[in-house]
């Protein structure tokens, strides 16, 4: 039975490598059963950075199509997700419009030329799309207010093809205790319009709020190597099933639910 809340998303590889330890898989087969062990577990979603046999970041139909149909075909039976864009690749538009398998949602990063264009066709063909906009620094009130104009004017914001996905960088102050705060540009954004999600020290922070707010969380060694003990996480199953302790259970009562 799953938790309360939002979807609990697994990143299965993210841009880690061989040198990030065993835990991460590396090739298309590891990264097919690493993935099913992880819905086992307790993902609801999967997201995953396709790569070509020598390891390399690729958004061409010949490595995405495959790895999107050894996924549904080895049963995972949940969304599939993958990124719309990457330092590798150009002109992802264009990679994008060859792609013949697609996947159920795609990573578009808004602080990126062209992300609005892109996202458009993305949400044309069917595929519903999380919107990464950096909520902190000296970009992210630029890009999230960009974001929030698009989604405003966007069809697809408005019928819900679209989710605000926010990187929590680290865990300040909120109220008597210690703990991360939802940053002020995501407030007043419907939960199950929101994904929060940190990297190595913020990433159980993160979820911990993400679990709080009842939006979606994300873990998996794409973001995070350690479980909340300080100890090497073992497989993105294990990150997952930490994951499911952390957040509430059917019927419980979010604290700061809003």
């Amino acid at each position: 039975m799953r938790a309360a809340g939002g979807p609990v998303v697994v990143s299965v590889n993210g841009s880690r490598g061989a040198a990030d330890g065993p835990a991460v898989p590396m090739s298309p087969q590891d990264l097919v059963e690493s993935a099913v062990r992880a819905v086992a577990a307790g993902a609801d979603e999967v997201l995953l950075h396709p790569r070509t046999p020598c390891g390399r970041e690729s958004l061409s139909p010949r490595v995405v199509g495959p790895v999107l149909e050894a996924l549904r075909g080895a049963g995972a039976g949940v969304p599939l997700a993958v990124p719309a864009s990457v330092t590798a690749e150009p002109d992802p538009a264009e990679r994008v419009g060859a792609w013949t398998v697609l996947p159920d949602r795609a990573v578009v990063c808004f602080a990126e030329p062209g992300a609005a264009g892109l996202a458009e066709a993305l949400l044309e063909r069917g595929v519903a799309v999380d919107a990464v906009a950096p909520p902190g620094g000296p970009a992210g009130p630029e890009t999230l207010e960009r974001l929030r104009a698009w989604l405003v004017r966007s069809p697809g914001g408005a019928r819900g093809g679209v989710r605000v996905v926010a990187e929590i960088a680290g865990v300040p102050v909120d109220g008597p205790t210690p703990g991360p705060a939802l940053p002020a540009g995501l407030r007043g954004l419907p939960a199950g319009a929101l994904l929060l999600f940190g990297r190595d020290g913020a990433a159980w922070p993160a979820l911990r709020l993400a679990a709080q707010c009842g939006t979606a969380a994300r873990t998996g060694v794409g973001d995070v190597l350690h479980l909340p003990d300080g100890r090497p996480a073992g497989s993105n199953a294990e990150l997952v099933a930490a994951a499911r302790e952390l957040l509430p259970r059917p019927g419980a009562v979010r604290a700061g639910s809003r």
